[in-house]
């Protein structure tokens, strides 16, 4: 025989009999009240590292030493490794003794040079002066009959030698002087072997693998001796910044969800601790696969124990009403269908009536029409018949 005695029950049902067969059997029913309801979506999922930054070396080399090790935080600009820099330590030295090569060229072009060609200006100028001396005293002699012409001839070819020495000397001292072809040469070359420098300084640099974010090492996939190549990754990590949630409920929550709402978190790890979140994100799309909607959530005061990737528990609060209508969730039939109904005792009969729902709590729904405050509730789990008479045996609250 089925026990009903009103132990059995849950606290706040109301006793009534059931007439049937000649003998009258309690049971229970539940009671509409009005309470302040808050409806909430739980969901699981994980911590999301705000980003993950996958560090490589931009050469080949072989790793000299580890300088960071995982978990532990890092700044951006932090040393992570060093590789085997010798290579890149002559081939600097090489690229500045060059450099200094190109600039003491360019000392003797701007002074030496200079120097040198003024001076070849001055004597030819002075053997041009000369020359156009001797051509006129020769010219006044042969007018007085004491030389030839063949003399006078000689002077002027020594005058026109005179003059092209000149001209020459003029053209050289101005291709050695500042903006002359020759100085813009050492000066272009003086740039080259600077600009090899600094290259080759750059390559030096890049035998040191630094952090190139604030962050926490999550992942090192080196060691010491190890060869590397450009772009092979050798740390992971998670860098610095908003700490998130993903969760992922059912679809059938996308309607009750929405950017701005607010709820608690815990992590598994850490069950007795909650922290608050708040949804920024709700997914355009369902994954197919599973029937889930992707949801993000900020958390604006990370407990210090959040790690990435780890597994919480969320609970988002979509609804909240105060002096709801309310009813216990395991009252209503056919809930999940888009025509749920319950049994109600009306004139100590039990009769199906529709209803139409609202907000859904953990344990109780909001009841938008169909019953009346005080009315008497048939559980869902106890079967009855539409029509079977019945009677109240004890009042109680629900």
């Amino acid at each position: 025989m089925l026990d009903i005695s009103p132990s059995r029950f849950a606290p706040g049902l109301l006793a009534l009999a059931l007439l049937g067969g000649g003998c009258a059997r309690e049971i229970s029913v539940y009671r509409v009240e009005r309470h302040e309801l808050v409806e909430t979506v739980v969901a699981t999922g994980r911590v999301r590292a705000p980003a993950r930054v996958r560090v490589g070396a931009r050469i080949a080399g072989t790793v000299a030493a580890l300088s960071a090790r995982e978990g532990q935080a890092v700044r951006a600009g932090d040393l992570l490794l060093s590789l085997d820099d010798a290579e890149a330590r002559a081939d600097l030295a090489a690229a500045e003794a060059a450099r200094q090569q190109a600039e003491a060229r360019l000392t003797a072009v701007e002074r030496v040079r200079v120097q040198v060609a003024a001076s070849g200006v001055a004597r030819a100028e002075a053997n041009h002066l000369d020359a156009e001396r001797q051509h006129g005293r020769a010219r006044a002699l042969l007018a007085a009959g004491l030389i030839s012409q063949a003399e006078l001839d000689s002077a002027e070819r020594t005058l026109e030698v005179a003059r092209r020495d000149l001209e020459i000397a003029r053209q050289e001292a101005a291709s050695a002087g500042p903006q002359g072809p020759e100085a813009r040469e050492a000066r272009a070359a003086v740039a080259a072997a600077e600009a090899q420098r600094q290259a080759s300084a750059v390559r030096l640099g890049f035998t040191r693998v630094l952090a190139p974010v604030d962050g926490v090492l999550l992942e090192r996939l080196v060691e010491e001796g190890d060869v590397v190549q450009p772009g092979q990754a050798l740390f992971t990590l998670a860098r610095v910044g908003r700490t998130e949630l993903i969760a992922e409920p059912d679809e059938r929550n996308l309607a009750r969800l929405a950017a701005g709402q607010k709820g608690l978190a815990s992590a598994d790890a850490f069950p007795g601790q909650s922290f608050p979140v708040e949804v920024f994100y709700v997914a355009p799309s369902v994954d197919p696969t599973r029937g889930t909607i992707e949801v993000r959530l900020e958390v604006s005061a990370p407990p210090a124990y959040l790690r990435p990737d780890m597994t919480v528990s969320v609970d988002v609060e979509t609804g909240r009403k105060p002096g709801a209508l309310v009813l216990p969730a395991d009252a209503v039939r056919d809930g999940a269908t888009l025509r749920p109904w319950v049994l109600v005792v009306r004139a100590g009969r039990a009769e199906r009536q529709g209803v139409t729902l609202g907000l859904r709590g953990e344990a109780k729904v909001e009841i938008l029409s169909g019953l009346a405050e005080g009315d008497a509730v048939v559980p869902a789990s106890l079967r009855l018949d539409v029509g079977a008479r019945v009677r109240a045996a004890a009042k109680g609250g629900s």
